[in-house]
């Protein structure tokens, strides 16, 4: 297994982590994922650790808890072989305070997914989204509050704006706090809005990218082609009502793309496209998902091995997005050469 800095930090991550979001299946939405119980999960996390694969992300969020329960029983005696992610901020209660990242609601949050975790400390911690009704400074004070009292290691954030994360950056450089050295997002061949501005921020800034969704809700995980269409009922469109819309010109054309370079490379269609997003910038770690050994073991095959320059110029032509303002106008600009 490859292992890679997570941003600029001396903290080292493994290529893949593997996400726990197919643990417990707690309602129709997770369930849609998977429903993985502890014995399930217990064989996913041996056959990880055998392929060098230490990192596990979770969420306060998943199945209301029971994710990380399941992903704490299924460590229990090796905590120190392992590496855990988790995030808050979404709504975990009735409370008015049981959602965000207040001060008030991160020391519960922390405590929680500890307790459910069964460990004294969390590898990386995320914010799950970006709360814009708790000052930053309340926000990353009671963050570092946590990193000086031992319960969290780094510190990161999911789904921030380039001008959240910015903020975040400065207000902490500012108060001498601690740094968000992550950004968990979504990242895929059918999406590459990270690629605009988030990106870029992250090679200046030196915060690592954890891709979340890395088969854009499944559509690239090798089932669908222009003879064998999604069906309405299934996984990749019941679960991806959230993300925007991919047209089918252009799920097709990729897909034309990546069954060509399956055909050349003897790998598997998911594994083509875990593999291009290992070779972009600022990507620390990709984050698969498993509802059996045999999903896992496929995506385990998407590391050791590296596609041609003419592969990878293949499906960036096929699935590059029209630029939005003011980006298509800046590539004009020659002092304004694309970083990436």
């Amino acid at each position: 297994m490859d292992y890679r800095l997570l941003g600029a930090s001396g903290f080292r991550v493994p290529a893949l982590t593997l996400g726990t979001g197919t643990f417990g299946g707690g309602n129709d939405f997770f369930r849609s994922w998977g429903n993985t119980d502890a014995a399930e999960a217990t064989r996913l996390v041996d056959i990880c650790l055998d392929a060098g694969l230490t990192v596990f992300d979770s969420a306060e969020g998943y199945s209301a808890g029971a994710a990380e329960e399941i992903l704490g029983a299924a460590i229990k005696g090796r905590r120190d072989r392992v590496l855990i992610s988790t995030k808050s901020a979404f709504r975990s209660g009735p409370g008015a305070n049981d959602v965000g990242s207040s001060r008030i609601n991160l020391l519960r949050a922390v405590d929680g997914s500890l307790r459910r975790l069964g460990t004294d400390h969390i590898d990386l911690f995320q914010l799950h989204a970006f709360d814009a009704m708790t000052p930053l400074e309340e926000v990353l004070r009671a963050l570092d509050d946590l990193v000086t009292a031992g319960k969290i290691r780094y510190i990161g954030c999911s789904n921030f704006s380039g001008w959240h994360l910015m903020k975040s950056l400065a207000i902490s450089d500012r108060l001498g706090l601690v740094r968000h050295i992550a950004h968990q997002a979504y990242y895929s061949l059918l999406g590459r809005d990270y690629e605009c501005e988030l990106m870029p921020l992250g090679l200046d800034q030196g915060v690592g990218c954890v891709v979340w969704s890395p088969l854009g809700w499944g559509r690239l995980g090798g089932k669908y082609r222009r003879n064998t269409p999604i069906d309405a009922s299934a996984r990749a469109i019941r679960s991806g009502k959230a993300a925007p819309p991919v047209s089918d010109e252009v799920f097709y054309a990729v897909m034309d793309v990546l069954d060509a370079i399956a055909g050349e490379t003897g790998k598997t269609v998911p594994q083509i496209a875990l593999n291009r997003l290992l070779t972009r910038p600022t990507v620390s770690t990709v984050i698969i998902g498993a509802r059996n050994e045999a999903q896992l073991r496929e995506n385990l095959g998407a590391v050791g091995w590296t596609l041609t320059p003419s592969q990878l110029a293949a499906l960036d032509a096929v699935s590059r997005p029209a630029l939005p303002y003011p980006y298509w106008h800046q590539q004009g600009f020659e002092r304004n050469p694309s970083p990436v």
